[in-house]
């Protein structure tokens, strides 16, 4: 485990959108994902995994341009998905001008084809083992460089309490060279690839629960009419 202020060393940042809802990130996750797109210059960012658009739409307020992959509308509707669930995703994501949206299947889908390397990747599509062993594989072989950091959402089912098939899955799709640079993020649901070429020095604890914390957070809500509506 790194702590969360290793990764987020800033004390205040304003995040948002922020919905709080079922399938979303937490705050920190967020904050987390905002923080690592500006320890680069013009960060390109992918992610798979559209949804509402969150997260995407908190990283292109940092970042120079992003990618987000998802299942196209009519390969949802194909698997039987209801048009309100499907009408859900890009909620957030789909007026922003760096933002880009492409579609496919990720256990299909052409990464190579991107013709292009990402400083900052989130992987957080289906999130069952061969999907994130899938996943994890093709974005190492395609779409990363020698400084990209990557993300996996829902390492974790909460900060506490990690999801061993998730877990497993990005431990057998990297290889084994990239272990000793897997993080568990405190406070998070994510797990964090941070290579050598960094040269950062994280201190690092062994992963317990329950948490006797030794930080915490304040928040002040400020709650926001949807203009998308």
């Amino acid at each position: 485990m790194v702590d969360f202020e290793q990764m987020c060393p800033d004390s205040e940042m304003e995040i948002g959108p922020v919905t709080f809802l079922d399938g979303g990130s937490l705050a920190t996750d967020l904050a987390l994902l905002r923080s690592l797109a500006g320890w680069f210059d013009e960060c390109c960012y992918f992610e798979i995994g559209t949804w509402r658009g969150e997260s995407v739409a908190n990283v292109s307020r940092v970042a120079a341009n992003c990618v987000s992959l998802n299942l196209s509308p009519r390969e949802m509707k194909e698997r039987g998905i209801s048009h309100r669930y499907i009408d859900v995703h890009e909620h957030f994501s789909k007026n922003r001008s760096n933002v880009e949206h492409v579609y496919g299947n990720s256990r299909t889908f052409d990464f190579r084809g991107l013709g292009r390397k990402f400083d900052l990747v989130f992987i957080d599509g289906d999130h069952h083992y061969d999907y994130v062993k899938n996943d994890t594989r093709q974005v190492i072989e395609y779409l990363v460089h020698e400084k990209s950091i990557i993300v996996w959402h829902d390492y974790a089912y909460n900060p506490e309490e990690l999801r061993y098939e998730v877990m497993a899955a990005i431990l057998d799709g990297t290889p084994e060279d990239m272990h000793p640079c897997l993080y568990h993020i405190g406070h998070t649901k994510c797990a964090v690839y941070i290579g050598p070429v960094w040269d950062r020095q994280f201190t690092i604890t062994g992963f317990v629960s329950p948490v006797i914390p030794d930080s915490y957070f304040e928040l002040t809500l400020r709650r926001k009419k949807n203009r998308n509506k």
